[in-house]
């Protein structure tokens, strides 16, 4: 036995900060994507043909030109799919690869070419001939209600109490609209699919999904054969934020029907315009209020209904506009409340997931009736928030909407302390002072919270698979069923089985997301990755380690409980084992070094019907403070200065938290004054490029940006070593910009009236507001 140093910390454990495991390689390129995949010997490429109308029948479908066009290998079809002509992800059947009777969004697909090269293809795809019959179509949430469209799912509501007393009762009564704009994902990888047929009826499919087990089995339903003959690869993505989730399916089926069509190896890369014109995005919102409250500012009765823009198919609208009522309280009580969703269908592209899930949305509903109230009663927004934060268990003041108790609530102390260090209430009177000169530039502030619902509504995917390997040179292999998207979750869950086993970091190696290793995983969103991966992860350690245990007490002749995991090391007794010895000597022994994990969340359930139950295990909080500068003349404003305190539990990479924490406030920042979407009366989207679609850029975060972690906070639940979900509940730290432009705005009409700005508040939009409030309303 040579000396070890026993004493000595392992590198990369849990709680600690560390570079993600990519980020070198990202950096200098050579981090390695779909399309950077070595193509084999005969690839071919696909593009999609896509519908030049709106809404309309098709009559017929002439691809001559298209099939003859140079490099043209064959087009496929709806009369190419062996199997079922869907990619829905809930079932419903809504949603064809290729429509065969009628066109319901402009920029549908119709058909794909198969071609020796992507120009190839992408050119031959502009020459079909179709012959349409043009039918009516309906743009929007509202307008597709007033024409009699129908919802794409069935509709939720979540009540509580006795609305209409509680309304009638109430001092005071303020009723309203708010328009909550969309979303493009804009990631900077595409999507794309790269297919490569095997014997028999094998595929394996590469592509940069969010749930790969999705992918399998829409691709396995497509061609007619078993999910058994069906491989997702994803070693990682380029940006997801949801818009990954179920929008692959569509590429994957066309890769691997091209693949087995022509036993050669099939890649789809979409440009980016038709990226963005084929596949959904955050789903808008008209909300209506009826609000009433009392003197003080609290809230005595809600009754709410949120029209969604779904587009022409389900998708995943049911729960996401489930979840825009879950999170329509934020983190406040409604003592009566009655919450309604109408998942409408419209002649767009189908949304679908996005960061947040439709929570955001409903968070920016309420924090404008919070606003309404503030207005109201000439008071300051941050008295109104703290008059109607959640309470402590036994005060009467928990329920939600949905009837879960809120047993962790923390936001008290958040705000408190947010309030304290960005010296919120200084620089509010300063900034009403200056106002107060009247002039051009005006300047508003705003400290908004955040309560987030952590687990997939869909009780059935909280539930997560691993498989971690022990070769003889002491070297680990993980695999578990999440996916990378630049989050970095390989990280997070190599850090715990580092820790587990007393390794350094370095000795773990992370391998692609595939489903040959982990069957019947579940999407990387809902915040979840971390939480259920990281928990079936060590539950395989726990194994492994199990039977280690028993071997090392054996061998030696003693107690199990005189075997120890150290640094690189195994302790038994007086004598210290390096790992990579006992581990030879383990196998030798035939020892199993390999181990399944699983985990299932505990405690939810959820019954839609009733509008009851506890759909979360734990809740996120957190907190964040902005200042901007208007200019009224013009609309343009910047952001001067924003503090956050958020809270992640226990963090388990405090630096990679932090980061999330960051790019979640400047991508829910964008999403509420930038990133606007725009239909023409065609129904053409017109922002489908970076031209005409604008992200935030570096140079419009703001001037100061201070972000830190509650490093006090815990979680009560019995979550991957106290942790807490970090992916989605800070997009939504973002509203405290929208709230603090509302403030810069209202001063033009001194604080008399709530500005009701719609989303995304462009330049444009608050000038706007800024005319109507100096005409007088």
């Amino acid at each position: 036995m040579k000396d070890l140093n026993i004493t000595a910390e392992i590198k990369g454990a849990a709680h600690h900060d560390l570079k993600h495991d990519s980020a070198i390689k990202q950096v200098q390129g050579r981090a390695d994507y779909t399309d950077d995949i070595l193509e084999p010997a005969g690839t071919l490429h696909a593009y999609l043909g896509v519908s030049t109308v709106t809404h309309a029948n098709i009559r017929a479908m002439d691809l001559t030109r298209v099939r003859s066009a140079p490099g043209v290998v064959t087009v496929l079809t709806a009369e190419d799919i062996p199997g079922v002509n869907d990619v829905s992800p809930t079932g419903k059947h809504d949603e064809p690869v290729f429509p065969t009777e009628k066109v319901e969004f402009h920029g549908q697909p119709l058909f794909a070419v198969i071609a020796e090269s992507r120009d190839a293809a992408r050119r031959a795809a502009e020459l079909a001939d179709v012959d349409y019959e043009v039918l009516p179509h309906a743009l929007d949430a509202i307008s597709a209600r007033e024409a009699g469209m129908p919802m794409v799912t069935d509709p939720l509501k979540l009540e509580r109490g006795d609305v209409e007393a509680g309304l009638a009762e109430a001092p005071h009564r303020v009723q309203g609209r708010v328009t909550v704009g969309g979303q493009d994902h804009m990631y900077l990888e595409g999507h794309i699919a790269f297919a490569i047929p095997g014997e028999d009826d094998d595929v394996v499919v590469h592509c940069s999904t969010q749930h790969p087990s999705e992918a399998q089995h829409m691709v396995s339903h497509v061609l007619g054969v078993p999910s058994n003959a069906v491989v997702v690869n994803v070693r990682r993505m380029g940006g997801g934020f949801g818009g990954k989730e179920s929008q692959m399916n569509l590429f994957c089926a066309v890769a691997a029907l091209g693949a087995k069509k022509l036993n050669r190896p099939v890649k789809i890369r979409p440009d980016r315009d038709q990226d963005m014109t084929a596949t959904g995005k955050r789903h808008d919102f008209v909300i209506d209020y009826d609000l009433g409250f009392d003197g003080e500012g609290r809230i005595q009765a809600v009754d709410s209904q949120f029209a969604a823009r779904c587009g022409y198919s389900s998708d995943l609208s049911g729960p996401v506009t489930d979840r825009a009522l879950f999170h329509a309280d934020n983190a406040y009580f409604y003592p009566h409340v009655r919450l309604t969703s109408c998942p409408q269908k419209t002649n767009t592209v189908s949304n679908t997931a996005f960061r947040g899930f439709g929570g955001p949305q409903g968070v920016v509903a309420a924090e404008r009736m919070i606003e309404e109230i503030a207005y109201a009663l000439g008071k300051d927004p941050l008295e109104v928030r703290k008059a109607n934060f959640y309470g402590q268990p036994g005060d009467g003041r928990t329920l939600t909407p949905y009837h879960q108790e809120v047993e962790d609530n923390v936001i008290g102390r958040i705000v408190e302390e947010l309030e304290e260090s960005a010296d919120y209430q200084a620089r509010r009177a300063a900034i009403i002072a200056d106002n107060a000169k009247g002039g051009i530039i005006r300047r508003g502030i705003a400290l908004t919270p955040v309560k987030f619902g952590i687990s997939f509504t869909a009780t059935w995917y909280n539930q997560a698979g691993a498989l971690i390997h022990i070769y003889n040179d002491g070297s680990i292999h993980l695999n578990h069923g999440g996916t990378e998207m630049g989050q970095g979750l390989n990280t997070k869950v190599a850090q715990v089985v580092a820790e587990a086993f007393q390794v350094d970091f370095d000795r773990i190696k992370i391998t692609k997301t595939t489903t040959e290793k982990v069957p019947n995983t579940s999407a990387t969103a809902a915040s979840s990755g971390s939480d259920l991966n990281g928990m079936a992860a060590l539950d395989a350690c726990e194994q492994i380690k199990t039977r280690l245990v028993k071997f090392a007490a054996e061998s030696r002749g003693m107690a199990e409980s005189a075997v120890s995991f150290g640094p690189n090391h195994i302790r038994i007794g007086e004598e210290v084992v390096e790992f990579a010895t006992f581990i030879r000597e383990a196998y030798m022994a035939r020892v199993h070094l390999s181990a399944a994990g699983f985990y299932k969340t505990p405690k939810i359930h959820w019954d839609r019907a009733a509008g009851k139950g506890r759909p979360f295990y734990y809740y996120a909080y957190g907190a964040s403070c902005s200042e901007v500068a208007i200019d009224t003349l013009t609309g343009e404003y910047r952001v001067e200065r924003t503090d956050i305190l958020h809270d992640v539990g226990r963090s388990l990479n405090p630096i990679l938290d932090k980061g999330q924490v960051e790019g979640a406030f400047i991508q829910g920042m964008g999403w509420l004054t930038t990133e606007e979407l725009w239909w023409d009366d065609a129904g053409r989207l017109r922002t489908h490029a970076p031209s005409t679609y604008k992200i935030p850029l570096a140079s419009d975060r703001p001037r100061s940006f201070n972000v830190k972690l509650a490093d006090w906070s815990e979680n009560r639940e019995m979550t991957i070593k106290r942790s807490k979900a970090v992916g989605e509940p800070p997009f939504m730290l973002g509203i405290s910009v929208l709230e603090a432009l509302s403030m810069a705005v209202a001063s033009v009409g001194d604080y008399r009236e709530c500005p009701r700005l719609e989303t995304p508040a462009t330049p444009e939009r608050v000038l706007m507001a800024v005319e109507r409030l100096k005409a007088g309303g």
